[in-house]
């Protein structure tokens, strides 16, 4: 059972009227487009990985061969995946990142800066990890970081956060110029859910690594952080570089959706395989031959 409709018009946060949404405009429960249950649902997560991987490879050969759009530019893909903890970003990492080749894939997770980082603007280390053409990048946490828990903490004046979202959309436009299809996806669970996930960390000593007891302090400001979702969501999203909120109090629809959002693009970009630079019939026959 494959996902009815355009997963991008089922999970972009934005209205069919162009009205801006936040999380508090999705059901975290809700499976859009989808009608089976949780063992149809992890079936279809496996049948589509391989169109996943297919169209990934493709990519990469063109990369690997250099090939350039009409604008002189090569492609390339960046999945910003940003979520509360609990919300599932091993789980995109594991059942739907881990289905592509690695040698075509270059994920990086963004953890507190260090202090080196701390000393330069706050885009400076994104830059190395923005995907060559051929290649597919996946961000867990980002940028996004420096909007979000900046401005539910206070960590940063509120004006210098109102500048970084013009330096957001900035930044992701020359991405956009340079060939990179952009995908922002917010893994939404709810406060339950996620209460429901830390408590069987606790009871679970083979998830006791997983925990942390600081997201429990954060659990006190759940309603900034929606609210600093839907401003930075408002702020950013863009036809160059969408949003999507993902329904994430079930798993195994949250991997389909950014599966399937991943699918679309790299169908988007419209590739064929790159033509052979040298003579085909000749290496036939001197393979023969040897």
């Amino acid at each position: 059972m494959d996902l009815q409709g355009d997963p991008r018009a089922l999970l972009r946060a934005r209205s069919p009227e162009g009205v801006p949404q936040g999380p508090a405009d999705v059901d975290p429960d809700t499976k859009p487009g989808y009608l089976g249950g949780k063992a149809e649902g992890e079936a279809t997560l496996e049948a589509r990985a391989e169109r996943l991987s297919q169209l990934q490879e493709l990519l990469y050969a063109n990369g690997v061969a250099g090939t350039v759009d009409a604008g002189g530019h090569g492609r390339s893909v960046l999945l910003v995946v940003q979520a509360m903890d609990t919300a599932g970003k091993g789980g995109i990492m594991r059942h739907v990142v881990g289905a592509m080749d690695p040698q075509g894939v270059e994920d990086a997770a963004f953890k507190s800066p260090t202090e080196e980082e701390r000393r330069h603007h706050f885009l400076w280390r994104l830059r190395p990890h923005v995907p060559q053409d051929g290649f597919v990048g996946v961000w867990d946490r980002s940028h996004y970081e420096d909007v979000l828990i900046h401005r539910v903490r206070g960590l940063t004046p509120l004006p210098e956060i109102e500048r970084r979202y013009a330096e957001i959309r900035d930044f992701e436009q020359e991405l956009a110029d340079r060939g990179t299809r952009v995908l922002k996806v917010m893994l939404h669970l709810s406060k339950d859910e996620q209460q429901d996930r830390l408590a069987e960390r606790l009871d679970r000593p083979d998830k006791h690594w997983k925990y942390n007891p600081s997201d429990v302090d954060e659990r006190a400001y759940w309603d900034e952080y929606m609210e600093a979702y839907r401003i930075a969501i408002a702020e950013t999203d863009t036809e160059h570089a969408p949003w999507f909120i993902i329904p994430a109090n079930r798993k195994w629809y949250s991997r389909i959706a950014v599966q399937e959002l991943l699918i679309a693009a790299l169908e988007d970009l419209d590739l064929d395989w790159p033509p052979a630079d040298f003579d085909v019939a000749a290496e036939k026959r001197r393979l023969a031959a040897s």
